[in-house]
């Protein structure tokens, strides 16, 4: 079975490669998942992060935007005496700085998932990859967006975490044509002619 390159043999990166990343996520609750774990990530490895990312669920209240969006003073002190999760005060607080503007988003369009999705017009972009070096690190939606983002008051929301946000929640279809994701997750050459 042919993969992504980047996952290698490493147990936890194959089942994440091979049952989430590039998966449309349309639910709000993994949206906010998604959404804080990759916005830990900057600075870090991906590997890092999904090591650590039992801790960061029980750390964060399961991922919930309201509970996490109410973190006191208190709260956060004890996050950054946790060390299952990141403890970048930093990121800390910008999680909850997120979980606000995400619920301002919510409000304010129904849903998080109908405004990020209308950067790619409601359905996943299908890309035809054949090497790594092929796949961009950020594009002009990832910029548009990011500085949406940033505009709303997100943080960590540079172009290139957004454009890995948008991979692995499936706004685009980055696995190359050779993985047998790619195809699974509605990549066709024939669309491309």
């Amino acid at each position: 079975m042919i993969r992504c390159p980047w996952c290698g043999d490493d147990s936890l990166y194959l089942a994440y490669h091979d049952t989430e990343w590039g998966c449309p996520v349309r639910d709000d609750a993994r949206h906010f998942e998604f959404l804080l774990l990759e916005t830990q990530q900057a600075g870090l490895s991906w590997r890092c992060i999904l090591g650590k990312r039992e801790a960061f669920r029980k750390a964060y209240a399961g991922f919930d935007a309201e509970k996490v969006a109410r973190f006191t003073p208190a709260k956060i002190e004890r996050l950054l005496a946790d060390p299952g999760i990141i403890r970048n005060r930093r990121k800390v607080e910008g999680a909850i700085k997120n979980a606000r503007a995400f619920l301002s988003v919510v409000e304010e369009l129904g849903s998080f998932n109908s405004y990020i999705w209308r950067f790619v017009g409601g359905k996943p972009l299908m890309n035809a990859w054949r090497a790594p070096t092929d796949v961009p690190v950020t594009t002009e939606i990832s910029d548009a967006l990011s500085a949406d983002l940033k505009a709303r008051g997100f943080a960590f929301v540079g172009s290139t975490t957004i454009y890995a946000h948008m991979q692995a929640i499936g706004m685009v279809n980055d696995h190359l044509v050779d993985c047998f994701r790619w195809s699974e997750l509605g990549g066709s050459l024939r669309k491309r002619s």
